[in-house]
């Protein structure tokens, strides 16, 4: 009995104890910051030797609203990831409009649905996308800007890789 006694107090203790830990809190916009981008040599679907890029990057979000389920006939908007490329042209990058450009496979993407069950809603990972690249050259220098929107329309920053040289294989980091 005594021993019952002792672990109800402790019990009760502890839960006191939480109670009064205070729930951290985020801004409901995310955010995001770029980590690395990797070019490597892979091959194609069709077994054809290809240079890939990897970009990773980590996220925040506040309540735990990022990703979007899968598509449905009464979905309008399927995307939440959108890329800028940028060219180096004569020592400066400029922005790519033509949205054929084989250095900007798309110019948008899906994050899949998240959820966190629980108080605390706060998201927080990291994101990898990877592109294949078809057709460059050996002067192919490129940068991409990039954000996330969350399910209530947020934007995040933009947050920008550094230059890449697409026909050597590196690792680009902050």
């Amino acid at each position: 009995m005594r021993k019952l006694r002792l672990l109800v107090i402790l019990f009760f203790a502890l839960a006191a104890v939480m109670a009064c830990i205070k729930i951290e809190q985020l801004p409901a916009i995310p955010s995001i910051e770029f980590t690395s981008f990797e070019i490597f040599d892979t091959l194609d679907i069709l077994g054809n030797t290809s240079k890939a890029g990897r970009l990773l990057f980590r996220f925040e979000d506040g309540d735990g609203d990022l990703g979007l389920t899968a598509p449905s006939g009464s979905q309008t908007d399927t995307t939440n990831m959108n890329l800028i490329l940028f060219r180096k042209i004569d020592g400066t990058m400029v922005r790519v409009t033509d949205k054929n450009d084989p250095l900007l496979p798309y110019d948008s993407y899906r994050i899949p649905f998240m959820e966190r069950l629980g108080q605390n809603q706060i998201l927080r990972g990291s994101i990898s996308v990877t592109f294949i690249y078809q057709s460059y050259s050996r002067d192919d220098t490129i940068k991409y800007d990039f954000l996330i929107k969350d399910r209530a329309e947020n934007f995040s920053n933009l947050a920008e890789t550094p230059e890449i040289i697409v026909s050597e294989n590196n690792i680009y980091s902050k």
